[in-house]
């Protein structure tokens, strides 16, 4: 019997003929089933049999009509339709070396494919607006008008400043010439004043390397980086940072090390001024707390515990004195994956696996039955960054379904949520930057995108100047004054071992 056609719609009764051979039509010899390098595959017939009707001939079909049609194409088990080449290919399961007709890597084409379109985009002059309507000379002549406030003419300038942001390399300058810059980035972060940036990079022959970046801006916008001279390496792996204000603001790093077979874990809290050789000040407090496995760990800046610092552990958050060494510790449920204190008053919120957000006043002792927790409210999943706003009855957090949310922490209800986000098991933190009204965020698929911190608008996505892994997701940085007083709003991303910058200024010169 003749095959069935997928695009006569009807499986034809018509038998084979003694001078037929079998898969071929006779006349214009068409093999049903051709054979590929890349593996056997199913072409669909785009003649019909001469006992079809003419009306259901392909030729008298338009283009657009057989291009609907290649793309409406049956899902055959195993196969996969390529409209471009309109015949299907023979998938093979899992990860495959010899063929890459894999789901996989199919997926990945598509994916590497959307982000070529969107680095295309991003190099026109002429940006999509983040709203419609949305540009700055129509924003001055409503300020003029006074039909808009001033608050929400600055805020909406900064969103149009995001969409214009244009990628420019960073070239990393150092006194010492035998440090190389083939390491990849693994995490960046700023401190207060945005000067100085943390770096933590993976080394090729395992472990890491860690140090820090300075940043100076110039009167007419330029950025110039410099790496400190001393970099340190460690076989174990940094789980989380923060900038500790010890002596003065920003003159500590804290970092929380995880052990790795005989070497055990512990956080560490070195001087800033230990990696650079031509600072002339004291190194200053250096201690190493043996605190193992932590997995957050934040400073606490209010006056009544400046010396204070908390770490998260499994099912532990400890707060410890860092001058005197007083320790107090809480038993929770779960892992305490995040933290941040609040500055007006010495309240630490922590995230935990379990999707459960909880803080702790200092101000009280621990309790066995958890009274102790000031707030208790849950997201979906494991929480992987909070971050407290300037008011702060208010609280964003992140968890590994994607989900960002705004939190009202008095009524402990969600009153704002940031759509787009992708994330399915990676610990990616969030960052805010309230005098621009932004949040920003990177995704496990390697993009950064950018919300109005007010309505959850999505202004910005910016892809991975790199292709994406999960080995190279960017970290980035993003600051009102990057390089110091006289220097721009703009993003800072590292991803590979590159360095790119996103200023506000569209004249910016390297």
């Amino acid at each position: 019997m003749r095959k069935w056609n997928w695009r006569e719609g009807q499986r034809p009764h018509t038998r084979q003929g003694a001078g037929q051979r079998r898969g071929w039509h006779r006349g214009n010899r068409q093999q049903w089933y051709e054979r590929d390098d890349a593996g056997p595959s199913h072409r669909p017939s785009q003649k019909h049999h001469a006992n079809q009707p003419a009306s259901h001939s392909s030729s008298s079909l338009p283009s657009s009509s057989s291009s609907n049609a290649s793309s409406a194409a049956p899902e055959l088990p195993g196969f996969y339709f390529d409209p471009e080449k309109n015949r299907y290919f023979r998938l093979l399961p899992g990860h495959n070396n010899c063929n890459p007709l894999t789901r996989e890597q199919l997926q990945q084409k598509e994916r590497e494919k959307e982000r070529n379109k969107m680095l295309a985009e991003d190099e026109n002059t002429r940006k999509k607006a983040p709203r419609r309507g949305l540009n700055t000379s129509l924003l001055l002549q409503k300020r003029h008008l006074g039909v808009l406030p001033e608050h929400s003419y600055c805020r909406l300038v900064h969103e149009v400043k995001v969409s214009e942001m244009r990628r420019h390399k960073l070239e990393i300058q150092s006194t010492d010439n035998s440090i190389s810059n083939t390491d990849n980035f693994r995490l960046i972060v700023g401190d207060s004043a945005c000067e100085r940036v943390f770096t933590v990079n993976d080394v090729s022959h395992g472990g890491c390397k860690y140090g820090i970046m300075n940043f100076s801006s110039s009167s007419k916008g330029s950025l110039s980086v410099e790496m400190c001279d001393n970099l340190y390496f460690t076989n174990r792996k940094v789980n989380s940072i923060c900038w500790a204000s010890v002596n003065y603001p920003d003159s500590h790093v804290l970092l929380c090390l995880v052990g790795v077979a005989d070497t055990p874990g512990c956080v560490s809290l070195l001087p800033a001024s230990l990696f650079s050789n031509s600072n002339p000040d004291q190194p200053g407090m250096l201690c190493s707390f043996k605190i193992s496995s932590a997995w957050s760990c934040a400073w606490c800046l209010n006056p009544q515990f400046d010396k204070t610092f908390s770490t998260g552990l499994s099912r532990r958050v400890i707060v410890k004195d860092a001058e005197t060494g007083r320790t107090q510790t809480y038993s929770v449920g779960s892992d305490v994956l995040a933290q941040q204190f609040a500055l007006r008053v010495p309240v630490l919120f922590n995230g935990c696996r379990s999707g459960e957000i909880f803080s702790i006043d200092l101000r009280q002792r621990g309790r066995r039955d958890h009274s102790w927790k000031a707030s208790r409210f849950h997201q979906e999943s494991a929480i992987t960054s909070v971050r407290v706003l300037q008011d702060e009855n208010y609280l964003l957090a992140a968890d590994m379904l994607g989900q960002i949310k705004l939190w009202d922490v008095r009524g402990t209800k969600p009153v704002q949520e940031y759509k787009g986000h992708h994330n399915e098991h990676a610990y990616l933190p969030i960052h805010v930057n309230e005098c621009e009204g932004l949040l920003l965020a990177v995704g496990q698929d390697c993009y950064t995108r950018l919300w109005s911190l007010k309505d959850g608008h999505l202004l910005r996505t910016i892809p991975s100047p790199h292709p994406a892994a999960n080995d190279l997701i960017p970290s980035v940085v993003f600051s009102s004054n990057l390089g110091g007083s006289r220097g721009l709003p703009g993003l800072l991303m590292a991803v590979k071992h590159d360095l790119y910058y996103f200023p506000y200024n569209t004249d910016y010169q390297e």
